[in-house]
């Protein structure tokens, strides 16, 4: 089953990242023509712009976190323009923007499954785990923390988006990618039972395996939600990332990956998050994440048989 409708919001911040330029994403990406790929397979294609949010004042952090009202500014935005196109029954495509913004997206999509009774599945495609808190780190850079903020470790601002926290519960959401997790932030990982699939796991029984452990039990009943963090993929590919790490997945890895998921027929929102063009080159690693949102949507070389 393919959506119908999609709508891109975008969110030019790098309010919550280490360093700046992920706030050029959302038109670096509409440059590369994700619009147009879109709308090659989709009937009908909406672009709400950009959000409008506080600029990032470039202070260090207060209490843990660095910029957190600003942070949450931006993460209202995000929630409320998301659970809109949910309402709607468009599918919504954010696009970053740094990765702290998933917060307020996947609140209201969790938001929503919750008012619906549908069922939750949230893959996070990424180098990193961004399974932080202010205990754990001491850089306070709020895109390390979304994972645990979405799980109710977090600042009040961020936890309760969408309601009562936590957004999520941990055996909701599948880590795929990572490869770069602090000491203290692997041991949090393990107390808190988030089913984490490195590139160890990828490397030893390979991509397809690895998605087919991460998408077991999504069913027609479940709304699939993939937020993207574009150092997933080896910089190797994609060098307009802002924290690149060495040995993330090829193109082909990344192409399966995608084309899982789209043939789940269950993909009902989506991010995508961290695309830095002041790291690009000639604008090359915009246009793989358009490849990417492609086959997401259901681009193949053949007609397979489901």
């Amino acid at each position: 089953m393919k959506p119908h409708s999609v709508s891109i919001i975008g969110a030019p911040t790098d309010v919550g990242a280490s360093v700046r330029g992920a706030n050029m994403g959302p038109d670096a990406l509409r440059v590369a023509g994700v619009f147009e790929a879109l709308a090659r397979l989709v009937a009908d294609v909406r672009d709400t712009g950009n959000l409008n949010g506080p600029l990032n004042p470039v202070l260090p952090p207060r209490g843990g976190y660095r910029h957190l009202p600003e942070v949450a500014a931006w993460n209202r935005l995000v929630h409320d323009a998301v659970e809109a196109e949910l309402e709607a029954g468009r599918v919504p495509i954010l696009v970053g923007g740094d990765h702290s913004l998933a917060i307020g997206s996947i609140a209201a999509v969790a938001r929503r499954c919750r008012d619906a009774g549908r069922k939750l599945r949230v893959l996070w495609l990424d180098a990193h785990a961004d399974f932080n808190t202010a205990a754990l780190t001491p850089s306070g850079n709020v895109h390390g923390m979304p994972v645990a903020c979405l799980c109710g470790f977090g600042p009040d601002e961020l936890t309760q988006l969408g309601g009562p926290s936590p957004a999520i519960d941990p055996a909701e959401i599948r880590l795929v990618g990572i490869r770069s997790v602090d000491d203290a932030e692997k041991h949090f990982l393990r107390e808190a039972g988030i089913a984490a699939f490195d590139m160890r796991c990828v490397d030893e029984i390979g991509m397809r395996q690895t998605l087919e452990q991460a998408l077991a039990g999504v069913d027609a009943g479940t709304h699939l939600h993939v937020s993207l963090d574009v150092d997933f993929l080896d910089p190797e590919i994609a060098q307009g990332v802002g924290t690149p790490v060495r040995g993330g997945p090829t193109y082909r890895e990344a192409q399966l990956c995608m084309e899982m998921i789209a043939d789940t027929g269950r993909l009902s929102s989506l991010d995508i998050m961290e695309l830095n063009p002041a790291f690009d080159h000639r604008n090359t690693t915009a246009e793989l994440a358009v490849d990417l949102v492609e086959s997401l949507f259901g681009k193949s070389t053949l007609i397979r048989p489901r």
